[in-house]
C-alpha cells in the first residue's frame, strides 16, 4: 500500500522530502510521531479509504444483491425473444377480421371476464377456426412470458367451448406455455430465481435431489395439488436439471385436474362471484387425495430400500 502525500502550506518543504524518502525506502509506510496532527489526521483518513475500498460491506452486500440479475446480454435475448413473440401475435391479430379492438383486453376482474364473454361470444360462432387461433396464442404468449390472468382465460374457454373442448385447449395451451417458459428460463432463468425466490430454489432443489428415480410422480404430485406455484415450478425446472420430457409428461397430464375444475366452473361464469370460490376446501382437499394417490410409487419404494 503507498501513502500519498498531500501538500500543506503549514508543514515546512523538507519534512515533505524526509517523509518521502523514509515512505519509499520502507515495505510498509510509517509516519514519524514528530508530524504535525494535521499531517497524520489525514493521511490516517487516506489509509482508511484505501482499506474500506477492499471490505465487503454490509451495505455493499446488500446493494449488490439488490441489483437486476439479468446481464446485459441476457436482457438482450430475453428482449429479443419478447419481441419475436410479440411480433408473432400481433400479425396473427392483424389477419383476424375487424372487430371492436378497444374491448379486446386481458380481463383482470370477473365483471372485465363476463363483459369480454359476452363481446366475443357471437365472434367465436361465426369465426371458430380464428378466433381459437387467436385464443390459444394469447393463452400461450402469457404463459411463456409469466403474465397474470391465465386463470380468466381458462374460465373464459369454459364458457366459449364448453367443458370438453375448453380442457383440452387449456391443458395444451398450458402446456405449450409451459414448455417455452422452461427453455426460456434455461436460458436466461438461472439469475432471475436465485434473485427472486433463493430459499424456495434450495428446498426445491433438495426435494428433486431425493426424488430421482421417482421424479415423474413427484412432478405430477406438484402439478396436481398447489404445493408450489405453477410459474416457479416452470421457472426453477431446468435450473434443478429436470429432464424436459419429464417436465412434459408431468405439465400435460398433471394440469387436467385443475383446468377441469376451472373450465366447467367457465360454464356458470355469472353465478361466480370470487376467484376463490374455485379452490374451497372440497376442492383442496380432492386435489391432494389424488396428488397423494401419485406419490404411492415413491413411498413404497423407498421403503423398500430401508427394508
Amino acid at each position: 500500500m503507498k501513502v500519498k502525500i498531500v501538500r500543506c502550506s503549514s508543514v515546512p518543504n523538507n519534512f515533505l522530502q524526509s517523509l518521502s524518502t523514509s515512505a519509499a525506502a520502507s515495505s510498509s509506510p510509517s509516519i514519524s510521531m514528530a508530524a504535525p496532527r494535521s499531517l497524520v489526521a489525514e493521511t490516517s483518513i487516506r489509509l482508511v479509504d484505501r482499506d474500506e475500498e477492499n471490505v465487503e460491506s454490509p451495505t455493499r452486500k446488500r446493494f449488490k444483491a439488490d441489483k437486476f440479475p439479468l446481464s446485459r446480454w441476457e436482457f438482450a435475448a430475453a428482449l429479443g425473444v419478447f419481441l419475436v413473440f410479440s411480433t408473432g401475435l400481433c400479425c396473427i391479430y392483424l389477419t383476424m377480421p375487424a372487430a371492436e379492438y378497444e374491448m379486446l383486453k386481458l380481463p383482470r376482474t370477473l365483471a372485465d371476464l363476463r363483459l369480454l364473454k359476452d363481446h366475443l361470444a357471437n365472434y367465436a360462432q361465426v369465426y371458430p377456426a380464428k378466433f381459437t387461433l387467436g385464443y390459444c396464442s394469447t393463452y400461450i404468449f402469457m404463459q411463456t412470458f409469466m403474465i397474470p390472468g391465465t386463470i380468466f382465460m381458462s374460465l373464459l374457454a369454459g364458457a366459449l367451448f364448453g367443458v370438453v373442448r375448453g380442457l383440452f385447449l387449456v391443458v395444451f395451451n398450458a402446456t405449450a406455455g409451459a414448455s417455452s417458459c422452461y427453455f426460456l428460463s434455461k436460458m436466461i432463468g438461472r439469475p432471475i430465481v436465485n434473485w427472486l425466490w433463493p430459499e424456495k430454489l434450495r428446498y426445491f432443489q433438495a426435494e428433486i435431489a431425493k426424488r430421482r428415480d421417482k421424479l415423474l410422480n413427484y412432478m405430477l404430485f406438484l402439478r396436481v395439488t398447489p404445493t408450489l406455484p405453477n410459474l416457479f415450478i416452470n421457472l426453477a425446472s431446468p435450473i434443478v436439471d429436470i429432464p424436459f420430457h419429464i417436465f412434459f409428461l408431468a405439465t400435460l397430464v398433471g394440469l387436467i385436474p385443475a383446468a377441469y375444475i376451472t373450465v366447467r366452473a367457465g360454464l356458470a361464469l355469472g353465478e361466480l362471484k370470487s376467484i376463490k370460490d374455485l379452490y374451497d376446501f372440497k376442492t383442496l382437499a380432492v386435489l391432494f387425495l389424488i396428488g397423494s394417490i401419485l406419490l404411492i410409487p415413491t413411498v413404497l419404494k423407498r421403503k423398500r430400500i430401508y427394508e
